[in-house]
Formats: structure tokens, C-alpha cells, sequence
């Protein structure tokens, strides 16, 4: 069929679904209190989430899918808006809301993964063969707080001298984990400029970090340090560039929308991706206060369990939620 014939078959019953979709926004209605105009909701809403299946499988022209896909989310919000237990609302949104996001949303996650990890790669490479280039990236007071970190000889690395308990790590670690991922994020509204610049940064100096660890004989401690929180907190990082190249790029191509509704449009669709950071960054900061920097443990059981963490990471995203859509 083609798109014409498409359009014209479904028009009228887009137009009244949209119609309904702005009756339950204007009043705020729960499922329970629809009135007669809204008797037919659900299976409008089924109707058109069957449309827009149709329009990417025939891939129809992206400002008709761009439409229906607006239409969709704006009629998920209501259809689902009945209250849900809060636990049962995390369930949800661990068991398929988030790897399904992380899916639909793949480009944004593959360029920030690109953003992030080429050009630490990049200077890794040349840091192990330039040892000071180091200072170069990094200044010579944060390069020797970190070496205190990871000398061998400190029972507790990974932390300040001055930083004695878990709990205050624990800290620490959320605020500075949160503090990378919300720049991440926020700097998507300059045009997706400020995102690429805390991408490109932050993987410019783990990688300038990691070579130097290695040049100067700490990587047993370092990456014993690193290999159990590292699959959550990078992948945390990862998620928040990607939903602020999501908000960036709605301000740069807006499509059919105004720039205003496009950003709004895309900032809905970015929030799981951000809510899924969180939770990642809760999980590494909890990890990296009360495993990593345990000295006790073997160091090739932290190298087992870094492992069995990014393996973890790989199965949730690309596998979990399969057949649903969030």
C-alpha cells in the first residue's frame, strides 16, 4: 500500500484519537472517571500503535513516523497514567522499560559510546608510549592524589587518605558519579555541544589515567579497583550522553514540530535513558564503596566478578524486554 492510500485510510481515526489524547490531557482524567468521548480510547490507542508498526516496517517517510510516534507516547501517558505501586512501577521499568528505551534510542547510545570511548582510546594509546603526556590532559596535583589512591602500600584504595569510612566514600562516589552523568545530559541543550564536550573529556582522561596507572606499575590495584563498578558507571555515563544528544538534536532538526515541542517531545523519550543512568550510577557508587576498595578480597575474584558485570550489561540491553515496547 502505498503512503497516500495509507494516510487516507487511517486519517480520520488518527484525528479522533488525537482528539481524545487532548480531552484526558486537558482535564486530567484517570481511567476510571472517561467520559462517553473517551469510550473508545483503548482501542484507538491499540490502533494507532498498530499503524506506526506498519509505517516503519514500510518505511514510510519519517515525518509521518515521527507523528505517529508522538501520538503514541502522548497516548501511552494516558492510557497507563492509573496509579501503580511504586514497587511495581520499578519492576516495570527494569524488566523492559529500560533495555527497551536503550534499543529504540540505539543511535544516541552508539554515538556517545563513539564520543566517549575513541578518543580515550586514542590517547591511552599514545599516553603508554608518551608517559607525560599525561600532564598534558591531567594536572600534576590530580595525578598525584590518584597515585596515592592506587599505591599498593594503602590498605583501602581508591579513596582520599582522609576518607575513612565506607559510607562517606559512598557519598563521594554518588556525588561525583552524578555529577559527570548530569553534565553529560544537560549540556545536550547547547546543541548537543556540551554533551560531546563532557563525553569526549571524561574519556580523554580515564584514558589518559589508565595508561599513566599502567606506566607507573599500579594496574593490580587500579584495575582490581575499577573491574567491579566500572560496567555500571561507564554505561551510566554512556545513557546520560546519549539522552542529551537526544535533547540537542531536537533543537537542531525539529522535524515537523516546533523546536519547542520537539525538545519537549524528545526529553520525555530521554528520561528513561536518564532514570536508567541513575540507577547505574546508584548500583557502581555502592559497589565501589563497599567491594572495590576492599583490599581483602583476591584480586582475580574482582577480576571474575568485573567480568561477569559487563557480560551482565551486554545480556540486559540487547536481549532483556525483547517483543516489548515501552
Amino acid at each position: 500500500m502505498r503512503q497516500e492510500e495509507f494516510e487516507q485510510r487511517y486519517q480520520e481515526q488518527w484525528k479522533t484519537f488525537e482528539n481524545q489524547i487532548s480531552i484526558a490531557e486537558s482535564i486530567k482524567l484517570k481511567k476510571s472517571e472517561y467520559t462517553e468521548e473517551l469510550n473508545n480510547f483503548s482501542k484507538n490507542y491499540r490502533q494507532v500503535c498498530y499503524c506506526l508498526a506498519l509505517a516503519r516496517e514500510r518505511q514510510y517517510s519519517p515525518y509521518l513516523v515521527s507523528q505517529l510516534e508522538a501520538m503514541v507516547f502522548r497516548g501511552h501517558q494516558i492510557f497507563y497514567r492509573k496509579k501503580v505501586g511504586i514497587f511495581r512501577r520499578i519492576y516495570q521499568f527494569i524488566l523492559f522499560g529500560l533495555p527497551v528505551a536503550v534499543r529504540e534510542q540505539a543511535t544516541f547510545v552508539w554515538i556517545a559510546c563513539a564520543l566517549f570511548y575513541i578518543p580515550g582510546l586514542v590517547v591511552f594509546i599514545f599516553t603508554l608510549i608518551f608517559p607525560e603526556l599525561v600532564y598534558s590532559v591531567v594536572d600534576s596535583s590530580t595525578v598525584a592524589n590518584i597515585e596515592g589512591m592506587y599505591d599498593p602500600s594503602f590498605d583501602k584504595v581508591g579513596r582520599e587518605r582522609q576518607s575513612d569510612t565506607d559510607f562517606m566514600m559512598f557519598g563521594h562516589y554518588i556525588r561525583n558519579n552524578i555529577g559527570i552523568a548530569f553534565q553529560s545530559f544537560a549540556g545536550g541543550i547547547l546543541a548537543t555541544l556540551g554533551t560531546q564536550f563532557y563525553l569526549i573529556y571524561n574519556g580523554i582522561f580515564f584514558g589518559a589515567i589508565d595508561a599513566h596507572i599502567i606506566n607507573i606499575g599500579y594496574q593490580e590495584t587500579f584495575y582490581g579497583f575499577v573491574a567491579g563498578h566500572s560496567s555500571y558507571e561507564l554505561t551510566g555515563i554512556i545513557l546520560s550522553g546519549a539522552a542529551g544528544l537526544q535533547i540537542g538534536w531536537a533543537f537542531i532538526a525539529p522535524g515537523v514540530f516546533t523546536r519547542r515541542q520537539a525538545i519537549i517531545n524528545a526529553g520525555q523519550r530521554a528520561m528513561t535513558l536518564v532514570y536508567g543512568a541513575i540507577l547505574l550510577l546508584l548500583i557502581a557508587a555502592f559497589v565501589e564503596a563497599f567491594w572495590s576498595s576492599t583490599t581483602s578480597i583476591p584480586v582475580l575474584t574482582k577480576y571474575g566478578v568485573g567480568i561477569a558485570g559487563w557480560l551482565f550489561i551486554i545480556f540486559y540491553f540487547a536481549l532483556v524486554g525483547r517483543g516489548r515496547r515501552y
